[in-house]
């Protein structure tokens, strides 16, 4: 069995059990599903006039409307290389975990799900669809991805996106970010949601002496002394410091997530 129909076995049976199934969504939907009629007030949008019941009746009805259940569900996992790490698991692994959650909760609630795989200039890109074929598909698209060497042209994803994506959407991108990505235009055009892989060793690295290192990237090698990971290890807190005041400035909601953790439960927590 592969790996990717692992995923999906796995979020299948944690999305759609009775146990869990029965929860609500981890997001809600937007848009309006017809509930009842009532008489026409003046000011009420005449579109909204139920003409048929109207000639029956002698006197103007209008449709009541709430809020339903479908979106337009959108990942999209940024694949450079430095996910191709990971002291529990894969951080590509992971990502390829979370996508199956998305896309199989868009699924059981009869949302639409499509996908996007970003490197370089170039991307993946699986259609909408309310199948969960669709979802595994993209799933296999991470896991088989081969990130190593490759970086991330965030003015290319943006545009693409942008492109692409025509209506309102849910949209998840999902990267180590270790980037400071520019999402003035496109969290006016959507909300998005920022999901943040990383592991923990990567952040607060061990010491282990004398080393050589190779930025999965670049390709290049760095030699030195890594007795003391507490430099690298503040860098970090700087740059996210960055990251978290940009999706704090446009109004993007984020959320980390650790090779270490079961990304179910903590996007459940996110979300409820």
């Amino acid at each position: 069995m592969s790996r990717a129909r692992e995923l999906i076995l796995k979020a299948k049976k944690s999305i759609f059990s009775d146990k869990i199934g029965n929860n609500p969504s981890i997001f809600k939907g937007e848009g309006y599903d017809f509930v009842e009629l009532r008489d026409y007030q003046i000011g009420d949008d005449i579109r909204k006039i139920d003409w048929n019941i109207t000639a029956k009746s002698g006197k103007p009805y209008v449709k009541l409307f709430q809020e339903e259940r479908e979106l337009n569900v959108v990942s999209v996992a940024l694949l450079s290389g430095s996910v191709y790490f990971g002291s529990k698991r894969m951080k590509q692994d992971l990502i390829g975990e979370i996508v199956s959650i998305l896309g199989l909760s868009a699924v059981k609630n009869m949302d639409i799900f499509s996908s996007f795989i970003f490197a370089e200039n170039s991307f993946l890109y699986n259609k909408p669809s309310k199948r969960d074929f669709a979802v595994e598909k993209g799933v296999q698209d991470i896991l088989t991805f081969d990130p190593v060497g490759k970086s991330i042209d965030t003015q290319f994803v943006l545009k693409t996106i942008m492109e692409k994506v025509k209506r309102k959407s849910l949209i998840f991108l999902i990267s180590d970010f270790y980037h400071l990505p520019e999402l003035k235009f496109l969290a006016k055009k959507s909300e998005v949601v920022a999901i943040i892989v990383r592991d923990r060793y990567e952040e607060n690295p061990p010491s282990f002496g004398s080393a050589t290192l190779v930025d999965s990237e670049s390709g290049s090698r760095v030699y030195g002394n890594f007795g003391d990971g507490s430099k690298y290890h503040q860098q970090v807190i700087e740059h996210d410091k960055k990251l978290f005041a940009e999706f704090k400035k446009r109004g993007v909601r984020y959320i980390k997530i650790y090779t270490d953790q079961k990304p179910l439960r903590e996007l459940r927590k996110f979300f409820g």
